[in-house]
């Protein structure tokens, strides 16, 4: 019978089958990278996902794994530090702040996508980036009180869990601060 149009040449249900197999495998896989490997062209491979399998790129999404054990923690060290607050005048009060060069997943939000029907049927696996709290890391601290500031101090690879800053002095901020007292 004839047919309006021109008939499909290249997006057959056997590419169809192929690519719903790969996806399933792999959410993450490119479609340009599937493309080259099934010899389609890119366009051909972005029509058959999105208006045949009715797919759709979502960005994964970079969240902070917490553990029972660090909810926890993190609940008694802030009632702990409301408690000193209400004791303590600020000006005895160092605030710091650390930061840690890691070695973890890295995820480019632009580029790293996932195929899928709609969010909620996206596998936890496949759209979180988990980071954890202390990964293996070089740590860099400073500190701020209402006298001054602190140095930057860096604290070797394992040693950043048990950092002690109690030695030091808030009136020593930024006049004799030294590494040593770390």
């Amino acid at each position: 019978m004839p047919r309006n149009g021109r008939p499909k040449s290249v997006t057959t249900p056997r590419l169809k089958k192929v690519v719903i197999d790969r996806i399933r495998r792999n959410p993450r896989r490119s479609l340009r990278k599937m493309a080259s490997e099934l010899k389609v062209s890119h366009g051909s491979m972005q029509n058959l996902v999105k208006n045949d399998l009715h797919l759709k790129s979502f960005k994964r999404r970079t969240v902070h794994f917490l553990s029972d054990k660090i909810v926890k923690k993190r609940l008694a060290r802030s009632k702990g530090m409301l408690t000193q607050l209400a004791t303590q005048p600020l000006q005895n009060i160092i605030f710091s702040d650390e930061k840690l060069f890691t070695i973890e997943e890295v995820t480019n939000k632009q580029n790293d996508r996932i195929l899928a029907h709609t969010p909620s049927s996206i596998t936890e696996k496949h759209l979180y980036v988990k980071r954890t709290q202390k990964p293996q890391s070089v740590m860099v601290w400073a500190g701020i009180s209402a006298k001054g500031r602190t140095p930057l101090v860096f604290v070797p690879v394992g040693k950043n869990k048990f950092v002690n800053i109690s030695k030091v002095d808030s009136g020593a901020c930024g006049e004799r601060f030294e590494q040593n007292d770390v």
